[in-house]
């Protein structure tokens, strides 16, 4: 008699326990789901618009003069003629080559990433290729000697750190970054004086430089009225203002003179 009197205490004590474990199971639950949730974060969606335009240029077509590389015979051995400045190009349509267009305001606020490929800028016939680039900040700049003689990176900015670092023939690529907006910020290599590269320095990814037929497109931009700003290293800016709906292609056309 004692034994099931005992049995049926612990068949009890054992139902008590498992409904007071239920119990806070389920406050548990409904706990976790008073809770809030942090919201996923998703990446903005590219828009839609493009500029598209070119830069002419009109008047007196400045002359191209030679670049004398006779002090460094192994710059000047490597052209079968010296090479022409690229100070002011005029292509063979009339327009300008190495603008640097991209816009200066209108854009929302917000950030852009930096991609994670390089800017590269090449040392080659003891001349740097190309020799007018954007990039924005925080992206690496790669620069790359492929001269069989020494070169020295030399940037000169106005907002930016200024540095200076030597470069062996054929030695391997510096890697550098810009940290804060500027344009632009002029580069030369202290050891041939003829040789100099500008680079753009921008938040975002709408720039666009002018190419051998004059056009530049800047793509994937929100609808929105912008501010265009078009930079040459001898000739003064200038600004336009343009208009692109969602999709659209809205058209600009810069004109420099001689």
């Amino acid at each position: 008699m004692i034994r099931k009197i005992l049995f049926v205490c612990f068949l009890i004590a054992v139902m008590i326990l498992a409904g007071c474990g239920g119990s806070t199971t389920t406050e548990t639950k409904k706990e976790e789901l008073k809770q809030p949730t942090a919201a996923p974060a998703v990446a903005p969606e590219p828009g839609g618009a493009a500029i598209e335009g070119k830069v002419a240029f009109v008047g007196a077509k400045p002359a191209r003069t030679p670049v004398s590389m006779d002090a460094t015979p192994q710059c000047s051995r490597q052209h079968s003629s010296p090479p022409l400045s690229e100070v002011a190009i005029v292509n063979d349509n009339g327009t300008l080559k190495n603008v640097f267009v991209y816009v200066k305001a209108g854009l929302p606020n917000q950030t852009w990433p930096a991609p994670k490929g390089p800017v590269t800028i090449d040392q080659s016939g003891c001349m740097y290729k190309p020799h007018v680039t954007g990039v924005m900040v925080g992206q690496n700049v790669e620069f790359l000697n492929n001269d069989p003689t020494n070169h020295n990176v030399h940037p000169l900015p106005m907002v930016n750190r200024e540095w200076n670092q030597s470069q062996a023939p054929k030695g391997d690529p510096i890697i550098r970054t810009f940290d804060k907006e500027e344009i632009m910020v002029p580069i030369k290599c202290n050891l041939h004086p003829w040789m100099r590269v500008y680079v753009g320095v921008v938040s975002h990814p709408f720039f666009a430089v002018s190419g051998d037929d004059g056009a530049f497109a800047i793509k994937g931009l929100p609808a929105g009225e912008y501010t265009l700003e078009a930079w040459h290293e001898r000739f003064p800016k200038q600004e336009l203002k343009v208009k692109v709906d969602a999709a659209g292609v809205a058209k600009a056309e810069f004109t420099f003179k001689g």
